[in-house]
């Protein structure tokens, strides 16, 4: 559930600005857009955020969020819209505004899944959770009849 939420204020996030920044300085369709936004939000949420950011951390998935938006929208753009101007100005742009919105979205990402794995281990507990308590064995035959004695006994 976690991972749909994030990919859903991912998506809202480079769309708003793919939409923007494309949509003004270029004559795009709509649809193209559309896919544009769609797959720079697949390739950014399956590289960036369930690779770098798991092994990581929070910033270096940041930092690379960068190069990774550009070169997809880069890319993508050069496929679906027809430039008269340079595309690289603009992915730069996109890229940069992309960026800025990724250690939101990093944040919100770990601190639910964390909760998520918390709730998720109160519900059931791993071996490596279990207590075990450990006592003295003592003979019961042994016991009978010599009370208090026993343990002095024992020290001898």
């Amino acid at each position: 559930m976690v991972y749909l939420k994030t990919l859903g204020i991912k998506a809202i996030a480079i769309g708003i600005t793919v939409f923007s920044l494309f949509g003004i300085f270029y004559n795009a369709n709509v649809m193209n857009l559309f896919w544009i936004s769609l797959l720079t939000t697949g390739v950014s949420f399956l590289i960036g955020d369930l690779l770098v950011l798991r092994r990581f951390g929070n910033v270096t998935a940041s930092i690379a969020d960068f190069p990774l938006a550009f070169l997809s929208l880069w890319f993508l753009g050069g496929l679906f819209i027809e430039a008269s101007i340079p595309l690289a100005t603009t992915a730069l742009m996109a890229a940069f505004f992309i960026t800025c919105c990724e250690p939101f979205i990093h944040t919100y990402m770990t601190e639910n899944l964390e909760e998520e794995r918390f709730e998720e281990r109160e519900k059931s507990p791993r071996a490596g959770q279990l207590q075990t308590e450990f006592a003295e064995e003592f003979d019961h035959d042994d016991l009978e009849g010599q009370g208090e004695n026993h343990r002095d006994n024992r020290d001898k």
